[in-house]
């Protein structure tokens, strides 16, 4: 057997054994948030490997123990921190025995194989548990393991239109737009690592494990929240706002002279700060714009007031006058000035490991650390 390894004894999940049948990005995500916070995560790949691998540029090169030098995409390692990696094939009995081997007493298994595909390998959780009651396994797939989708292939891109997140997304005037990360993916990475700790939960007071069926699709429709509310609530759509509010004005984007910020006064009082130091004291007054029920109805009429004023001020000006009065403002930062930003530097976020830059879970825990000593491992390092 392959014991977990040790690594931060005071790591929250030290100690516990996962096993990684994951590629890509939601399955490997979730298995990076559990490696940060201790577990010993064995990422089992294929003899080609993971395909994030070869998703660049932008590449890393690193050397390893005998002086060979790898070239990785900058992809991969977003993803895969912190694990053990072993290849095996499945259809090579040896390989195949030595992974059932492996999963034998491990906690949890995370797989994002499409349904159905791992059973012919004895590799579903039907076999495994069989032999491992107590395991907790993780299946990740596009639509889930049942419905008339499920043994269709998912993609964040695609699942970022069906879910309805393109609907709210983007100007109103303009095409659907999806987000600039993969949300679909990495949300998906997230609620599997929450529910992977809720069944460990469980399985400490029943002695059981059982199986997880999360998928892109299911996760990202919950994400809706507060707009899948305001449709089940009221039989409509909620329109493509771009940066606007369907429920508070002002509230959105503006230009000052060298860029733009953002305001969001979201109550009366706020409002009436906002307008005194804008210099529009008048407007608080004015019977378009007195309570938010009357800014919403006359958000347009409002915003242009308000974008009139701000132009005549730098970014940094008017952000500290926001600051100062206690109205809601930030600016809209390139990725060099949030990894700048003082409050993130304070953080931490950003991370190295092996001279491989990432960034950390965001996790701070009063009495535990999280487990950050590796960087991503070479294709097999540890076979």
């Amino acid at each position: 057997m392959w014991l977990a390894e040790p690594r931060n004894p005071n790591a929250p999940l030290a100690g516990l054994k996962v096993v990684e049948l994951a590629r890509v990005l939601a399955g490997p995500y979730c298995g990076q948030i559990l490696a940060d916070l201790g577990a010993d995560v064995i990422k089992v790949e294929s003899p080609e490997g993971d395909g994030t691998r070869l998703w660049g540029p932008p590449w890393i090169e690193r050397t390893d123990a005998s002086g060979k030098i790898h070239r990785e995409a900058a992809y991969y390692h977003a993803c895969n921190r912190g694990k053990r990696s072993i290849i095996a094939d499945f259809g090579v009995a040896d390989d195949l025995a030595r992974v059932k081997a492996l999963i034998a007493d491990a906690d949890v298994v995370i797989e994002n194989f499409k349904t159905g595909s791992l059973a012919r390998f004895g590799l579903d959780y039907a076999s495994l548990s069989a032999t491992n009651p107590g395991l907790v396994y993780c299946s990740i797939t596009g639509f889930g393991h049942t419905g008339p989708r499920a043994h269709e292939a998912g993609y964040d891109f695609v699942v970022q239109g069906m879910s309805g997140f393109m609907s709210l997304t983007g100007e109103p005037e303009g095409q659907p737009v999806k987000l600039g990360i993969s949300i679909s993916d990495l949300s998906t990475g997230v609620w599997a690592a929450t529910g992977i700790q809720a069944a460990l939960l469980m399985r400490a007071r029943t002695g059981k494990g059982q199986q997880l069926d999360i998928s892109l699709m299911d996760c990202s429709v919950a994400l809706l929240s507060n707009q899948a509310t305001y449709y089940l609530t009221t039989g409509t759509n909620p329109p493509r706002m771009g940066n606007a509010h369907a429920q508070v004005a002002p509230y959105g984007v503006f230009a000052v002279s060298d860029g733009h910020v953002i305001l969001a006064p979201a109550n009366d009082g706020l409002f009436h700060k906002l307008m005194d130091l804008l210099g529009l004291a008048h407007l608080a007054s004015d019977p378009r714009f007195i309570a938010n029920s009357d800014r919403i109805a006359n958000a347009r009429a409002l915003d242009a007031e308000i974008a009139k004023a701000t132009i005549g001020w730098s970014k940094q000006e008017l952000l500290d006058a926001c600051h100062a009065a206690g109205v809601p403002a930030g600016p809209i930062n390139r990725l060099d000035e949030v990894f700048a930003d003082p409050q993130v530097v304070a953080r931490g976020l950003r991370i190295d490991l092996g001279g491989i830059p990432g960034v950390r879970s965001p996790f701070v825990f009063s009495g535990a650390e999280l487990a950050l000593d590796r960087p991503s491992p070479i294709h097999g390092e540890h076979g």
